[in-house]
């Protein structure tokens, strides 16, 4: 069965960096459009930044210029490069795999951004 898993959470100061990664197994990424979302407490999961089949990337207004989506196909993985982090990129993060109206989630990884 597909199994995506993410990884590379924790915690950060605010104008830190992360990197999120996101391993699939039981299929080959190339063949999903891919995406990373996040859940912050008492809001609902939004979706970040994606990349498709074809590489076009798409990124929400709020991380346009400090996160860059970007994938591995030899090693299955999806990142998210995370940059110039503010206490509002705190949530969980969660890679998504979907092909039409087939849809995969991760269990998710915690970003903190603290002082």
């Amino acid at each position: 069965q597909v199994q995506l898993v993410e990884s590379g959470g924790g915690l950060v100061r605010p104008g830190g960096s992360l990197r999120l990664s996101c391993v699939a197994s039981g299929t080959l990424i190339y063949i999903w459009d891919m995406g990373w979302f996040r859940q912050a407490p008492g809001k609902q999961r939004e979706l970040v930044a994606s990349i498709t089949r074809t590489n076009r990337t798409m990124y929400s207004d709020s991380v346009r210029g400090r996160f860059t989506i970007s994938k591995d196909i030899p090693k299955n993985t999806v990142y998210l490069q995370m940059s110039s982090l503010e206490f509002e990129d705190t949530a969980v993060y969660y890679c998504n795999a979907t092909y039409l109206s087939t849809s995969h989630w991760g269990r998710g990884t915690q970003v903190t951004v603290a002082s």
